[in-house]
């Protein structure tokens, strides 16, 4: 596996761990309907990991160069910047380094405020069928993340029910979000209903087994 840049890691690790030092219930106060939760930090964990396995990359010293600068302008609350080296990366970039430039740009869109275009362009990459699937699928777990408060809660409620199912790894990560979906919609029987059976699965991601027994707790009150 090519050797992963040391800048994209750093931040990774510094979301995931700000995200584990937060409580679901505190945010869930604070931000309403729009939950930064374990999908999160599953996305980002993978996203770290299979996001470089999932290609053959050809790293090119300019295409780092490039991600490096971008993701520095981030953290630096320089989104405009971050932009425009992204929108090169995306465009000229060798595949890999394509792929987790436009990644990067639907987490620009999110970092600006703009959650519905972040919640399309992640949807663009779910429908990419030159990218690995399970890159498509973590594409399709962010659309819905970000489409929660402002979306058509059916459309993505339909499009996340291909990964409820079977075997796939991120099936607890779209119920929750389903069961999120739901709650906004209105279905509160439906989202606690939900909820509850994954706070009741020994298979479900223990973090995401918490946060759903929290949110039963809220819905019952």
């Amino acid at each position: 596996m090519a050797d992963r840049d040391p800048e994209q890691d750093n931040l990774f690790k510094e979301i995931d761990e700000d995200l584990r030092q937060q409580k679901y219930a505190d945010l869930w106060k604070k931000y309403g309907n729009y939950v930064i939760g374990a999908a999160v930090a599953l996305v980002i964990g993978v996203a770290s990991v299979k996001g470089w396995e999932a290609y053959d990359l050809n790293r090119k010293s300019e295409d780092s160069k490039l991600l490096s600068s971008a993701l520095k302008s981030i953290a630096n609350d320089k989104p405009d910047i971050a932009s425009g080296i992204l929108e090169k990366l995306a465009k000229e970039g060798s595949a890999g380094y394509a792929v987790m430039a436009r990644f990067n740009q639907a987490a620009v869109l999110a970092k600006k405020g703009n959650r519905k275009a972040a919640s399309s362009a992640y949807f663009a990459l779910s429908e990419d069928s030159g990218i690995d699937e399970i890159l498509r699928d973590m594409a399709l777990i962010m659309s819905a993340l970000h489409g929660v408060e402002s979306g058509d809660a059916t459309l993505l409620t339909e499009r996340l029910s291909r990964l409820t199912g079977g075997t796939n790894p991120w099936r607890f990560s779209a119920k929750e979000l389903t069961a999120l979906l739901a709650q906004q919609s209105g279905n509160k029987s439906q989202a606690q209903k939900l909820f509850k059976e994954l706070s009741d699965d020994a298979k479900a991601p223990s973090g995401i087994r918490a946060r759903a027994a929290e949110m039963t707790a809220i819905l019952s009150e």
